[in-house]
């Protein structure tokens, strides 16, 4: 026992000792600073300016001040904008193109396209918050409110009042989930459109397979938001229009969107970017211009992907509706569409798998396939082609997309990779 004793306590002078002898090696790293590493030794005297790590000058506050003074095109500060600008959107701004005395055509509805300031009409401030404005509502809770004063406008309330778009209740802004075709909720609806299509257990995602989805004319996006709820996620688009900025609302809310139109210019995704596109009631004249704007959706959509459809064409009995249904018809019919099933308010059309119905039209038939010189990826500033954008001949044989289902799509390897010559064996091991 005297041994064991002995031995315990030799083990705790040990261990004292190495202890204490960290610890003062500790304060010495601490006094003498750099001296244990000679390349970024300290200095008492001035610095060369060159950094001790990466090398190269520093340039000091003082040189950035002398810049300024020296040229006055480097701004001593960036000042706020006056409050009449707080919603400003520089490239979207219709008092721009008034002024300016632009000439956009309305039918084609220019107006609503980016149109951007030259230099010297350009904005060098800050865009100020409205007056009052609060931190915003944190997500899930601001998909169903928000405060008012971020977005003072009430007179869509009122408009919509009777289609539960959003109602004014105190300093809030409550969003029941309505729409224009769907006033008992956009939960409702999107579990109608599932059960529309046969989907399993009455899930619009269809088991992963359905994830992106294009919503047109959006209003202030309920319907996006609680696609969120059912593992789907939407672009909501719309134009800074009548209605307020929609856009605004549907941001404020936490809900991926995007001012845009179908216009002139293809919207600025990809082709097969969608697995379904959705319009209710979106007041779109889809037969101008020999259909281009369908044939924009059309490039949009994944092979196989829906159309759907909420509005009064599809279901009013009046000869001037069932005019436009039957051209629509007849059109989408010749873009090889199928009309997937049509009940109530809704049609749903599918595009199709392959191009096997595209080899089969007569000659002459309209629209035409675009030609092989089409990139139909190229998005930014192009205008929209009357043409259909067949599929590739890898894509014709798989007839689909290649993409598996969400959520296993997080982490494989995108069948567009060896569209760019990129092999996808080096791309699942680089994942």
């Amino acid at each position: 026992m005297k041994q064991k004793s002995e031995k315990l306590y030799t083990a705790k002078q040990i261990t004292s000792a190495l202890i204490a002898f960290i610890f003062l090696l500790g304060l010495l790293c601490l006094y003498y600073g750099s001296s244990f590493v000679p390349a970024l030794s300290r200095s008492d005297g001035e610095h060369d300016g060159t950094d001790p790590v990466l090398g190269g000058n520093i340039r000091d506050f003082d040189d950035l001040l002398e810049d300024q003074e020296h040229n006055p095109e480097v701004p001593k500060s960036i000042p706020i904008c006056d409050i009449k600008h707080s919603e400003l959107i520089p490239c979207l701004d219709r008092n721009l193109i008034y002024q300016m005395k632009l000439k956009p055509n309305l039918t084609l509805m220019e107006h609503y396209e980016r149109h951007c300031p030259p230099p010297e009409r350009r904005f060098n401030c800050l865009i100020p918050p409205p007056i009052g404005y609060k931190i915003p509502i944190r997500w899930p809770e601001s998909r169903d409110e928000v405060w008012k004063a971020n977005i003072p406008h009430t007179h869509l309330a009122q408009e919509k009042s009777d289609q539960n778009w959003m109602v004014v209740n105190g300093e809030k802004i409550n969003f029941p989930g309505g729409g224009t075709h769907f006033h008992d909720g956009a939960n409702k609806y999107i579990v109608s459109l599932a059960r529309m299509l046969k989907f399993p257990n009455d899930k619009l995602h269809n088991g992963g397979n359905i994830r992106n989805v294009l919503d047109v004319g959006c209003g202030v996006a309920s319907f996006g938001a609680y696609l969120l709820s059912h593992s789907i996620i939407a672009m909501s688009i719309a134009p800074n229009d009548v209605h307020e900025n929609q856009i605004q609302f549907a941001l404020e809310r936490g809900i991926p969107s995007t001012l845009g139109v179908l216009g002139t210019k293809r919207l600025p995704y990809p082709s097969r970017s969608f697995e379904l596109a959705h319009c209710s009631r979106c007041r779109i004249d889809w037969l101008q211009r020999d259909g281009i704007l369908l044939l924009e959706l059309d490039r949009l959509l994944r092979p196989g992907g829906y159309f759907a459809y909420s509005s009064p064409e599809a279901y009013a009995l009046d000869p001037e509706n069932r005019r436009i249904w039957n051209a629509m018809h007849d059109l989408l019919r010749r873009m090889c569409w199928r009309v997937a099933v049509k009940k109530d308010q809704t049609v749903i059309w599918q595009k199709p798998l392959g191009n096997g119905c595209y080899l089969k039209r007569d000659p002459g038939t309209q629209p035409p396939l675009c030609s092989t010189g089409d990139d139909p990826d190229a998005t930014w500033n192009v205008h929209m082609k009357a043409c259909i954008a067949p599929y590739s001949a890898k894509m014709h044989k798989q007839r689909g997309s290649g993409l598996v289902s969400w959520p296993k799509r997080l982490t494989a390897a995108s069948p567009r990779l060896e569209d760019i010559g990129v092999s996808l064996n080096n791309s699942m091991k680089t994942l």
